[in-house]
């Protein structure tokens, strides 16, 4: 079954040169590209690590300072008191001394009072019943870990401590001493111990504080591997060989990956200067591998689009190729001498197109003949279209309309008189000899040519108001702004109520702009009505809805607006405000300089 299958989908792709072109092609790129993308993702893991361990290793570096600086300033602390003169002279005198022992006391409470991570500092003389310190301590655990008597330590040099627990007037804390003997300037002889202890807690917040990559933990540990502080939350183990069993440090830093499976981990090390303290930093492998998912995700969705394209593409240019031999293998089984021949475009000179070559030239040379036909056609339209303009041409409209002027003079009929050369004057400005432009003042007489035209038809029944601020008259703006404004007034506004109606064209100058308005004291509109108004204004085109709008009388604003947009932009639209049964105003405003420039 499975070898039968094989053979056909064989057969499949080799019955057709578009299927085998298409898969040798797809097979030639998706192998490379497969390969490159599995290359890149192996490279972007191990970049993501070794960053992340870098990263961890930088954290380590500067947190190992910090902890110097603190070490340091420690010892600079136990040699000052070393050194400091009422020191040296109480701890070598015999006896005690209640005045001498409170000056010690308030001495070291000020050395303590400055350092926030130091717990307490305390001497225990050689020769006086009571130790010095700036807080009452009830219970150490520091002569046990020394293994000396509590009074004297006879220890030769400076050490440092393990941690270990001690309780003082403060409560009980976990800390981590300096021990270092004090001797007489005088003989060199031993005459007290000084032990300056560092809260635990306050180093575990440095360790806290450096924010190692993914979450990651870092513990503080001595020479012998004894653990001294730490960010581990859960409770910390007391050596390094029960947190990490089997790990063993190398070098003054470096990193290493630790465990396996979910368990694996990387471990980062580095060194305290002075102290031979380790410190040691602990991220989850996860951290990686979620990382390196958001990589392969990446990686998944890049090949997942390049395979897509590669695809398209390879389609598209096989179907580009093999579409003239399709096509000639279609033309050659369904030819038919009776049938008109039909041309096939070929984009290339290869051996296919030279194939086709010689019929397309028929197929060329008959549309050809069919195109001299259509143009001839068109040439008779456009001369029939050319005697038709001749017959109404403009001037000869215009001496037509100046002769029906003069002979309603001549009969006395002033009123067709002046209707018939307003109308005369109304088309004179709307051709215009073509132009866009006009004067404002040429705008407001246009305007007016119309009303006197209505004023003649509808006697009685509206008046037509003009204040136009002087300084405007000379300025250019658009023509054909005011009349269908106008007009919408006459036919929506005056007309729609009784009584006698008046019309308000205004035009003033606001800065750097005119500002026009048209404002009728007729029906007006509800809130209803004027948001549908708003509505077609700022609507889509549509050519269809457009003749809508000419039938419903909203066309004249919405083309007026229009005009305004294209020419002056988004601010130069119309403002429409009614109320119904007192009036509509419309307004608008165009640059000045704006127009200046266009003109």
């Amino acid at each position: 079954m499975k070898r039968g299958w094989e053979r056909w989908e064989m057969r499949w792709i080799s019955s057709s040169l578009k299927r085998k072109l298409s898969f040798l092609l797809l097979l030639s790129v998706l192998i490379p590209l497969l390969a490159l993308g599995l290359f890149s993702y192996d490279m972007a893991s191990t970049a993501t690590e070794q960053k992340a361990k870098q990263s961890g290793l930088s954290i380590l570096s500067q947190t190992a300072t910090n902890l110097e600086f603190i070490v340091q300033d420690i010892e600079n602390i136990s040699i000052f008191i070393i050194g400091q003169k009422d020191i040296q002279q109480y701890l070598s005198n015999r006896g005690d001394d209640a005045v001498k022992q409170t000056q010690m006391i308030e001495f070291l409470s000020n050395l303590v009072f400055s350092k926030s991570y130091i717990s307490d500092i305390t001497i225990y003389p050689m020769y006086q019943s009571h130790l010095l310190s700036n807080t009452t301590i009830f219970k150490t655990a520091l002569p046990t870990i020394s293994g000396q008597d509590g009074q004297s330590f006879q220890a030769s040099e400076k050490w440092w401590s393990t941690r270990y627990e001690t309780t003082t007037a403060a409560g009980t804390k976990q800390v981590i001493s300096l021990v270092r003997p004090i001797r007489s300037i005088n003989s060199f002889k031993q005459i007290g111990t000084l032990v300056i202890s560092v809260d635990e807690k306050a180093l575990s917040r440095i360790l806290a504080q450096a924010g190692m990559p993914g979450g990651g933990s870092v513990v503080l540990s001595n020479a012998e591997g004894q653990l001294l502080t730490g960010s581990i939350q859960e409770k910390m183990p007391a050596t390094m060989a029960e947190l990490l069993p089997g790990y063993s440090a190398k070098g003054h830093s470096g990193a290493a990956n630790y465990g396996s499976g979910d368990d694996k981990r990387t471990v980062l090390h580095d060194t305290v200067a002075g102290v031979n303290w380790r410190l040691t930093g602990i991220m989850p492998f996860s951290e990686y591998r979620s990382q390196n998912n958001y990589v392969l995700k990446i990686m998944a969705i890049v090949i997942v689009l390049s395979i897509i394209i590669v695809t398209a593409l390879v389609l598209y240019f096989v179907q580009r190729i093999t579409n003239p031999l399709t096509m000639l293998t279609q033309f050659l089984k369904s030819s038919n001498p009776e049938e008109p021949m039909q041309t096939y475009p070929v984009e290339t000179m290869d051996e296919v197109g030279q194939l086709v070559r010689s019929y397309n030239k028929f197929s060329e040379r008959i549309a050809a003949l069919t195109e001299q036909v259509k143009l001839e056609e068109s040439y008779k339209k456009e001369a029939d279209m050319q005697a038709l303009q001749a017959q109404i041409n403009p001037h000869f409209l215009y001496n037509t309309l100046s002769s029906i002027h003069w002979m309603a003079l001549m009969n006395q009929d002033a009123k067709t008189a002046d209707m018939v050369g307003s109308l005369s004057d109304f088309l004179r400005f709307s051709l215009n000899k073509g132009e866009e432009f006009c004067p404002v003042e040429q705008e407001a007489a246009h305007a007016g040519h119309y009303a006197t035209i209505q004023a003649i038809r509808f006697p009685d029944r509206f008046k037509l108001t003009m204040r136009i601020d002087p300084e405007l008259r000379e300025q250019v703006m658009l023509k054909l702004l005011l009349q269908p404004l106008i007009e919408n007034a006459l036919i929506h506004g005056v007309q729609k109520r009784e009584g006698f109606g008046e019309i308000t064209v205004t035009a003033q100058r606001q800065g750097g702009w005119m500002a026009f308005a048209v404002s009728d004291n007729g029906a007006g509109m509800d809130a209803l009505k004027l948001s549908a108004i708003e509505k077609e204004l700022h609507g889509p085109d549509d050519r269809v809805r457009e003749r809508e709008r000419l039938q419903e009388g909203s066309y004249g604003l919405r083309n007026v607006h229009k005009r305004l947009l294209l020419h002056y932009g988004t601010e130069a639209g119309l403002r429409v405000e009614s109320t119904e049964q007192i009036g509509t105003r419309v307004s608008f405003a165009i640059p000045i300089s704006q127009e200046e420039e266009a003109v």
